[in-house]
Formats: structure tokens, C-alpha cells, sequence
């Protein structure tokens, strides 16, 4: 059995008066900081290159702006995003060359036909605001009913990384008879609108918040993939770039049950976690090391 430690310093997550302890195991799970109060409901966390900001984001409901945090949980920018709307962002993430992009197609209702991803032109934490220099637009390979039947809803999407100038999107199952099904796209990355072509379809197990799935982060080999649920993480090896049917999942339980909505590497061996507030639990930021 592989045992999971934690990192006795990061270069981002330095002592801070508010670290606090881990809810369960803090060989597992170490909670870091507390959430500002305006990210009640975060919905996609990433890292500016030099480490130093958490971006994050809040789905639908709240303000089309980009937040960051520093590494003590302290509020210390909000970017709003000139020439959009927050239809339902559901993930954020940064490529190699630190651009950083939004992802507009949460689809609770499977029915949406506007679904985008957002590449931004924010940089740092000292502009005011951001503007979008990239729609990707798309509609899914194989969805020709909105919606489709309950028992085939599995086409909204929580999760995204980039990979060699394409997208690859992994869909969070819906369907009635809840199965652990999900689908994997491929988008270019770039201005257009596109099909979103099916490379995957694979299964997680255990029940909806053991698998269905809220976020997802690459390292920076470009090898593995993590997939977070609200129990879990998953790590997916053995892919090609268009083809994830033969994928290798290894399920690693995260003995913690929250809204966890967003995850990233912070460093090849280390994730960053971070979940909704609850009323009596959740709204902070994680490690994990494995």
C-alpha cells in the first residue's frame, strides 16, 4: 500500500498564523488556510507562474471576476473580466507559458449551447482588470438532444487541463442510475468554434461523491492527471494525447468528505485543494502529497 506524506514546507504555503489543523488524518489531507469570505463558493483554483497567487474562481450566481490569494489566505486582488459573463464557470487553469483560462460550461441541465472556454490576459495582481483575448467555443461529439434523456446526462463539466495546444475535458455524470461513467474531450486551443471530439469514455468507482467529478490538474511532464471528486482523488495514467480509452485509474481516498471543487499541482508531487463553504464545514485550502 502506498503511503501518503506531507511536505514539511512548500514554497507557496510558508507558516501562517491561519494554518489549522487537519480535519482527519494530517498525513493525508492538511488544511492550510482559510478561504476569504467572498469565496463562499469557489469553483476552480490555479497558480500564477511564480507561485506566489492562487487565481480563483466562483460558478454561476456570482461576479465574472478572477480572485487571488496569497500564500497566508489573505484577499489581495479582484480582477473583474471586461467582455464576459459568468454563465457557470466551473474550472480555471494556466498552461506552460502561464496564460490562464476559464472554463464556461458548467451544464447542470445538460441543455446549454454556449459553452466556452475563456483565455484571459491577466498576468499579475496589480491590474485592475482582465479581458477575454480567446473564445473557444464547442458542442459536444455525439449530444443531439438538450438534454438528453436522465438517464444519459452526461455532458455538464467541472474539470479541464491543457496539454500541447488542446484542451481535454472530462465530463461530471449526471444521469439518473448513477453509474461513475464519464466522458473525456479533446478541444483545440484555440479562437473558433468546434466539435468537441470523444477520445474516452471510463468509469470511476463508488457512488456520487465518491466520482463524480468537480475539477482536474496535469503535472508538469504532462504524465498524469488528477481528477478530484468530493472524496477522492484519481490519478489517470497511461493516456495518449488522442486517446484516453486504455487510461490506468488509481483511486486514492482522501478520508475527508467536503465540496471539494478545485485542485492543482503545486508541485509534481503536491496537490492543492480547495472546497466550498459548508455551514459547519469546508471553505479552505488543502495539501495533499502523494
Amino acid at each position: 500500500m502506498l503511503r501518503f506524506l506531507i511536505l514539511p514546507a512548500l514554497l507557496l504555503l510558508s507558516c501562517n498564523p491561519k494554518a489549522q489543523n487537519s480535519p482527519t488524518n494530517e498525513d493525508e489531507l492538511k488544511v492550510q488556510f482559510t478561504l476569504p469570505k467572498k469565496l463562499k463558493e469557489v469553483s476552480g483554483i490555479t497558480l500564477s507562474k511564480d507561485k506566489k497567487t492562487i487565481w480563483a474562481i466562483e460558478d454561476r450566481g456570482n461576479k465574472n471576476a478572477i480572485y487571488g490569494v496569497d500564500n497566508k489566505g489573505d484577499l489581495v486582488a479582484k480582477v473583474p473580466v471586461e467582455n464576459t459573463e459568468n454563465t457557470d464557470w466551473e474550472d480555471i487553469i494556466s498552461d506552460t507559458q502561464g496564460n490562464i483560462y476559464i472554463g464556461d460550461f458548467g451544464n447542470n441541465d445538460n441543455d446549454r449551447q454556449d459553452l466556452a472556454i475563456l483565455k484571459t490576459d491577466l498576468k499579475d495582481i496589480t491590474q485592475i482588470t482582465t479581458k477575454v483575448v480567446q473564445t473557444t467555443k464547442f458542442h459536444y461529439q455525439g449530444q443531439t438532444e438538450f438534454p438528453p434523456k436522465k438517464s444519459n446526462l452526461l455532458y455538464d463539466c467541472e474539470a479541464f487541463v491543457e496539454m500541447n495546444g488542446n484542451f481535454y475535458l472530462f465530463t461530471k455524470n449526471r444521469s439518473k442510475g448513477f453509474d461513475g461513467t464519464f466522458l473525456i474531450f479533446q478541444v483545440p486551443n484555440k479562437e473558433g468554434n468546434f466539435e468537441a471530439k470523444l477520445i474516452g469514455t471510463l468509469k470511476l468507482e463508488g457512488g456520487y461523491n465518491d466520482a463524480a467529478i468537480t475539477s482536474a490538474t496535469i503535472n508538469s511532464t504532462k504524465d498524469k492527471i488528477v481528477l478530484l471528486t468530493h472524496k477522492n482523488v484519481h490519478v489517470l495514467t497511461g493516456f495518449t494525447a488522442d486517446n484516453f480509452s486504455t487510461a490506468k485509474i488509481q483511486k486514492i481516498p482522501l478520508h475527508h468528505n467536503s465540496q471539494k471543487e478545485a485542485i492543482v499541482f503545486l508541485d509534481d508531487k503536491t496537490l492543492m485543494i480547495a472546497d466550498e463553504k459548508g455551514k459547519d464545514e469546508g471553505g479552505n485550502v488543502y495539501t495533499f502529497t502523494f
